[in-house]
């Protein structure tokens, strides 16, 4: 048929059959957006191919979203709990590289293939992508599409079964992570105290400096049954009511230093206005609280951040970041102009500047052909390696002068999902003319190392997180999952807990799993 000669048209009919397979469920376990690879496989074993140009126009695309969004995460996953979290990650993707090392090594199986049956049994498709640059084969992805389903099936059925396993209950795992959470992450909450410490009586806030004293926010004054929002040069009056904002601990401070809570509040007068405010001014982000002087300039508090979630309680030295919310009280007449500030335009969350996008790129594809030489031997990061890694200094960056190189979830999705839908679809069919010669060669063999690639690590993982790091078995959940870059396997952990663990491990550790896969890789293609 001529239109199977029309590559677009190729393209576009194998994203569709593969989404609809992808959505279909069997027992709650579906494929996603992979089933565009098996359906590009089959494609291509009769013939009909995408052009390669396609599979690198949604390689750079994918590598640098996810780089972009990984960025902040990987960087901070180093601090406080991340190291252990990052120490598994590693033991979990190095043992499965060194399991590829003995089926081809050992088991005599095509190197090229089983670097690809790695990244499958560890359902990463930046590792695909980096397998296929490497080894320049399409026998690496046929090993990705076998290694692929038990992949998926596998680390599901593990997770689930695990807390049975090592005979620990889900929900006192909850009760311990809930205390845990609520130690490094305290509430946010308001009380109103009454001004009877003789300390503070005739002082102005400034001389006092609550914020330093207390670390909590005064948003309002009551004085003389008028509501006030405080000034550097307020005074603290004897009867006078305070409302302050901020962690239990740091109301505990405000009582000690202005006097005793009490049960009245301050109304909100007529001439002021409370209202969230949306960060979407790039000339200040990155910028401190303390930078912009609200208060003296427009006698405006910030009371809160909020921020992926979260509460914060602000500071002087709180930075900015794109999209963060901030509860503000100013007077009617200024709140339009301190909201201008910040830029509270929801319309920029939706669009997508594609300069950064393309000049990151650009810069990422130098870096990939930067070569480091050791006498006869030659090293250098690759396309792949090279726009990931400045992809992920450039999200944790967020901003070079004007340049904003970070970009909200949605966009990042669509143009993540955009390159990655090219790039299954051009390389399944590349890899789709030589798969039946490689099943009659090994047949069911491939599927059983594959198996052998995603069990094992997991199983020593959990041994290292039970008996050396003794881990909430939540957290190890998420760490396995992230660590095997799973998303089904996270979805279904999702199902059986009621807290985030879970979640914050994956994301702490899947840009570090990601990355070290990419580099156990390209150490396997030279060994």
């Amino acid at each position: 048929m001529s239109l199977f000669n029309n590559s677009y048209f190729v393209l576009f009919l194998i994203i569709l059959i593969g989404f609809i397979i992808g959505r279909i469920k069997i027992k709650g376990i579906s494929l996603d957006v992979s089933a565009v690879i098996f359906v590009a496989l089959f494609f291509g074993h009769y013939g009909i191919v995408v052009p390669k140009d396609f599979q690198f126009i949604g390689l750079v695309l994918f590598i640098f979203t996810v780089g972009i969004q990984a960025g902040p995460s990987f960087f901070e996953s180093f601090k406080k709990n991340g190291r252990d979290l990052a120490s598994l990650a590693s033991i979990l993707v190095i043992s499965a590289g060194f399991i590829t090392f003995l089926i081809y090594y050992v088991g005599g199986v095509d190197k090229n293939l089983s670097i690809g049956l790695l990244s499958g049994a560890l359902t990463s498709t930046p590792g695909l992508a980096v397998a296929i640059d490497v080894t320049g084969s399409s026998l690496a992805s046929i090993g990705y599409g076998i290694g692929y389903p038990f992949g998926v099936i596998g680390v599901i059925i593990f997770v689930s079964l695990l807390p049975k396993f090592i005979g620990v209950k889900i929900s006192d795992e909850e009760t311990k992570y809930k205390q845990e959470i609520a130690t490094e992450y305290p509430e946010i909450i308001q009380r109103h105290f009454i001004v009877e410490n003789e300390n503070v009586i005739g002082k102005s806030f400034e001389e006092i400096d609550v914020r330093f004293m207390t670390k909590a926010v005064i948003s309002r004054i009551l004085h003389d049954n008028i509501t006030l929002v405080p000034e550097p040069h307020t005074i603290f009056n004897k009867g006078d009511i305070i409302k302050a904002v901020g962690t239990e601990e740091a109301i505990e401070r405000v009582k000690l230093l202005i006097g005793p809570q009490t049960k009245k509040t301050i109304p909100l007068s007529s001439n002021f206005d409370v209202r969230l405010v949306l960060v979407t001014n790039k000339e200040v982000v990155k910028k401190t609280l303390g930078q912009l002087h609200l208060l003296n300039k427009y006698h405006a508090t910030v009371t809160r951040i909020r921020r992926s979630g979260i509460n914060i309680s602000p500071s002087p030295s709180s930075k900015l970041q794109f999209g963060d919310k901030i509860m503000v009280i100013s007077s009617k007449e200024n709140m339009k102009k301190v909201a201008g500030i910040f830029g509270d335009d929801d319309s920029q969350l939706s669009n997508t500047d594609f300069f950064p996008i393309s000049f990151g790129i650009i810069l990422g594809i130098l870096v990939g052909k930067l070569s480091i030489n050791f006498g006869d031997f030659s090293f250098s990061l690759g396309l792949t390696g090279g726009i990931l890694l400045l992809a992920l200094i450039l999200g944790r960056t967020g901003k070079t002068g004007p340049i904003m190189w970070t970009m909200t979830g949605a966009a990042n999705q669509i143009l993540r999902q955009f390159g990655l839908l090219f790039f299954l679809a051009a390389v399944g069919t590349s890899a789709g003319s030589s798969i039946e010669a490689t099943f009659q060669n090994y047949g069911i063999e491939l599927f059983l190392y594959g198996a052998l690639i995603t069990l094992i690590p997991m199983i020593i993982t959990t041994i290292f997180a039970k008996y050396f790091f003794k881990m909430n078995l939540l957290t190890l959940l998420g760490t396995l999952t992230g660590s095997m870059t799973s998303t089904p396997g996270l979805a279904a952990v999702d199902n059986m807990v009621d807290t985030d663990a879970p979640a914050v491990a994956y994301a702490t550790v899947y840009p570090i799993a990601m990355v070290l896969l990419i580099i156990v890789i390209q150490i396997l293609s030279i060994v």
